[in-house]
């Protein structure tokens, strides 16, 4: 009886020390195989060292490393970025996923979340159940919003819309129905925008006289000029000038000429209820000057009142018979 109590003892102490054999040759193995990274585990990218239990150890730079529970288990995986819920951190060791706070869907940092969880909303990084004071929430963004005019769609404060209603103008953040003096409406971006005026340069100098394209040497032609637009103007600014004048010649006046090659004028005057006619020659084919022209008007003065003295002496004078005319 001895005899076989002590055979099943030895039989127990040979099988311990045969698992402890395996589990340490297996243990052995397994660090042999991150070493040489060549477990089936390290078949991402962005692992650097590994092992069938646990996936990436660690991971080649710029990478994330990123905790999945799986069960009772955690692998390790390498990421370029963090999946939502999880914000990266950097350290010259190693970069990390870390665990948003409870009531954030998605984080920058541990203290400012960027979007809410159900029944949370966003205000100023934080997620909260109750907005503050002059603000809504925002189903749809689970966000606090402020409360907006009755003409805002959206707005920053209670006084400043970033958006009108339908129909509505926005402009420094107010909401018009028709846009101030020097406004326009611009009806793609629903905005008053700033008139637009047009410009117009100086006019250029007056082209040679000239007609069918050929220069004058005649007394019919035309002389142009242009001016360049500066600035075209908006839909409501004031439209541009004439850009281009055309003048007819000076040459082109229909004045007489007679025989001896001098222009002229006739001046219609009266004299004592009398129509008389008299004529002042222009020299030449040039326009007079205004001195000239006021000196021909003081010669035309001077021959009226010569004229009409001369008219008054004939109807005082006794009347001449007709001369008499001698036959021979």
């Amino acid at each position: 009886m001895q005899l076989q109590l002590i055979s099943f003892v030895l039989i127990i102490l040979h099988c311990m020390d045969y698992t402890g054999c395996q589990q340490h040759s297996s243990s052995r193995h397994r660090q042999h195989k991150q070493i040489s990274g060549v477990s089936s585990g390290c078949q991402q990218g962005g692992c650097l060292t590994c092992s069938d239990y646990n996936g990436c150890l660690s991971c080649k730079p710029r990478f994330f490393m990123h905790l999945e529970r799986i069960g009772m288990k955690q692998i390790g995986v390498c990421m370029t970025s963090c999946p939502p819920g999880f914000y990266g951190t950097r350290s010259p060791e190693r970069n990390t996923c870390t665990k948003c706070r409870s009531d954030c869907e998605s984080c920058f940092h541990k203290t400012f979340c960027t979007h809410c969880r159900a029944g949370f909303y966003l205000h100023q990084g934080k997620c909260q159940e109750n907005c503050p004071e002059g603000m809504v929430r925002n189903e749809a963004q689970r966000e606090c919003v402020y409360r907006c005019p009755a003409e805002c769609e959206v707005c920053v404060s209670s006084d400043t819309c970033t958006r009108c209603r339908p129909g509505l103008y926005e402009l420094s953040g107010r909401c018009h129905h028709v846009c101030p003096e020097d406004y326009e409406p611009n009806d793609k971006l629903m905005e008053c925008t700033p008139q637009v005026h047009c410009e117009v340069g100086e006019w250029n100098e007056w082209s040679p006289c000239s007609r069918s394209g050929r220069t004058c040497g005649f007394k019919r032609g035309q002389e142009t000029r242009t001016r360049q637009v500066l600035q075209y103007p908006s839909p409501f600014g004031n439209p541009c000038p004439e850009i281009s004048e055309i003048n007819e010649n000076r040459n082109n006046r229909k004045d007489k000429e007679n025989p001896g090659g001098r222009r002229e004028r006739k001046i219609e005057g009266s004299v004592r209820g009398r129509q008389v006619n008299v004529r002042t020659l222009i020299s030449g084919t040039k326009q007079s000057t205004g001195v000239d022209e006021a000196m021909k008007q003081t010669q035309l003065r001077l021959q009226l009142d010569s004229y009409s003295s001369a008219m008054d002496r004939q109807s005082l004078a006794p009347p001449q018979p007709p001369p008499v005319i001698l036959h021979f």
